[in-house]
């Protein structure tokens, strides 16, 4: 009986995730698996922490070693043998050392750094990539960060901030270039200016709307796009990954515009007997319904091994994914799922947002903190499409709760149906992701408009007659300040002082946090007050998410 040769590339995640499921699909199958370095399935999302010590050692960094895959699971592992041709019409692969036959291939090939355009990179010694255990080596090694003083970051995104976390818990001084105008652009900039607040806090110093132009290695010394120049002692690139996919694209492979091989629900791309999984792969957008670059490690190894099965000759499906991420930072989590803000206007997707800020345990139990939390969803049917948060504690438990909603396909009357675990140290009895369906249904109802912190600046910069309406007490005002030019009217004042508003302005109204001004615009609206805006958040949104320089830029 013939046996089944299976050709796999690539051995960081996909690949030995492929690798296994083979193995454990079909005993008799033949698997090879080629690997350009001398390591397999090591976790680059933890280079970051072993680089401030949380993660102790490099050794912890390796999570499967070669022998795993021979002996366990009977893999031909080819490390530092690199697969330089594909030819699909004769299902050969070439490496240096000659050709091999192939059934089924899988391309497991990730993604590399990618290096802008920087004058006189190419004289100065100490700076590298932070994506593999080669990066690692030269970050910690003898120019590396452990003899800096001062380190520069060129990159705001996921992998570029939590580096500058953990090199601040390590005692160095952290600069951030970004050539965007915030951090995380993923992210929609309310949540990304309480990041970038945060990080700011801590020590970081972020520069942006600017990139590294050159760098004068003399004298180390980076020039930035604006004419500022400063001393550094290292620098780290994260930027962006390019999928590593020529030798498939170059073949005629389906692919997105950055090269990510297109693949279906069973991980196959365009071309016989080829699948793909991991970085180098463009999975199904399962909002969208379009091929959706997520890198994630998560997606890797699911889609590795459905690649694996079915190159095994299994019928396995991996669906494919919407975005969820999440990050430390510092004292902070920030996170995300599903369509935000900027892709569902770049899309042109119809959608309304709610905004509620809250406590995730309740406000008896000691030490209670606050989580920002925005959905977004179709104003038809309710059906959640998106969700961005931050705060310092169970952010976690809430992404994750909406993530598993979207998928579900639940709408925001679904959320406060949800049987949510409670008790004192871990949620309020009202968690938030219940309350946000109450905030989303009060808000569909029509009686008035809630806007979020964004929409209020731009209703303040082009509304013609407007009362901006403070209905905090006098005290909460003094110590904490106030939107300018706010009228104070305490919310338990509010019906016997109409005569102090001007029914034919329209009105904004916010509180602390929302509630108040949630309650005082329905007064409002039932008291013959017809063009009524709630602050989602209320100051307490505004103090954190509002980001003067830019507003003022917009005035």
């Amino acid at each position: 009986m013939k046996r089944n040769r299976i050709i796999i590339i690539g051995g960081l995640s996909a690949g030995p995730s492929a690798a296994a499921k083979a193995r454990r699909t079909d005993e008799n199958a033949e698997i090879k698996l080629f690997e350009k370095t001398e390591h397999i399935s090591y976790a680059t999302c933890g280079i970051p922490y072993a680089m401030s010590g949380k993660i102790t050692s490099r050794d912890k960094l390796m999570v499967v070693q070669p022998d795993l895959l021979r002996k366990r699971f009977a893999v031909d592992l080819h490390l530092n043998e690199p697969v330089i041709d594909i030819d699909p019409a004769a299902h050969l692969v070439y490496t240096h050392r000659g050709s091999y036959q192939y059934d089924k291939l899988i391309i497991a090939t990730g993604g590399r750094a990618f290096l802008p355009p920087i004058a006189g990179i190419e004289l100065f010694d100490n700076w590298a990539f932070a994506k593999t255990i080669e990066d690692f080596d030269k970050i910690m090694g003898k120019v590396g960060v452990d003899h800096a003083e001062h380190i520069t970051i060129v990159g705001a995104g996921l992998i570029g901030l939590e580096t500058a976390e953990n090199l601040i818990h390590a005692g160095k001084r952290v600069t951030v270039v970004e050539l965007g105008d915030q951090v995380l652009t993923n992210w929609d900039g309310k949540f990304a200016h309480m990041a970038a607040s945060e990080l700011r806090r801590n020590g970081v110093d972020l520069k942006l709307g600017v990139s590294v132009k050159e760098i004068d290695a003399k004298n180390q010394e980076i020039i930035l796009s604006n004419g500022d120049r400063f001393h550094t002692d290292f620098m780290l690139v994260s930027i962006s990954v390019k999928p590593n996919t020529e030798m498939l694209i170059n073949k005629g492979a389906e692919h997105l515009q950055n090269g990510a091989l297109i693949v279906n629900e069973r991980m196959e791309t365009s071309l016989p007997d080829i699948y793909a999984a991991g970085d180098c792969a463009a999975i199904p957008n399962m909002l969208t319904q379009e091929a959706g670059w997520f890198p994630m490690g998560t997606h890797s190894n699911k889609a590795g091994r459905v690649a694996g099965a079915n190159a095994a000759g299994a019928t396995e499906t991996f669906s494919g994914g919407y975005g969820t991420a999440i990050m430390k930072l510092f004292d902070y989590t920030i996170a995300r799922t599903g369509l935000g803000i900027k892709e569902l206007n770049r899309k042109n997707i119809p959608f309304k947002s709610s905004m509620f800020i809250g406590g995730t345990t309740p406000g008896f139990y000691p030490d209670s903190k606050d989580i920002f939390l925005e959905i977004y969803y179709d104003q038809t049917s309710g059906q959640l499409l998106g969700a961005e948060m931050i705060g310092e504690r169970g952010v976690d438990k809430r992404v994750d709760v909406l993530s598993t909603a979207i998928y579900a396909k639940l709408t925001i009357h679904d959320l406060p149906r949800l049987d949510l675990a409670y008790a004192p140290p871990f949620s309020p009895a009202k968690d938030p992701v219940v309350v946000i369906g109450y905030v989303a249904e009060n808000s569909l109802k029509g009686n008035f408009a809630e806007v979020n912190v964004t929409e209020a600046e731009e209703l303040i910069d082009k509304a013609r007659s407007l009362t901006i309406l403070d209905v905090r007490g006098s005290g909460e005002i003094c110590d904490n300040g106030a939107i300018e030019g706010a009228v104070n009217i305490p919310l338990d004042e509010l019906r016997d002082r109409f005569e102090e508003l001007d029914k034919n302005n329209s009105q904004l109204v916010y509180c602390a946090k929302g509630l108040r001004g949630y309650i005082a615009s329905l007064i409002l609206y039932h008291s013959g007050f017809n063009d009524v805006y709630n602050l989602a958040g209320g100051f307490t949104a505004w103090k954190n998410m509002h980001n003067e320089e830019t507003y003022q830029a917009k005035v």
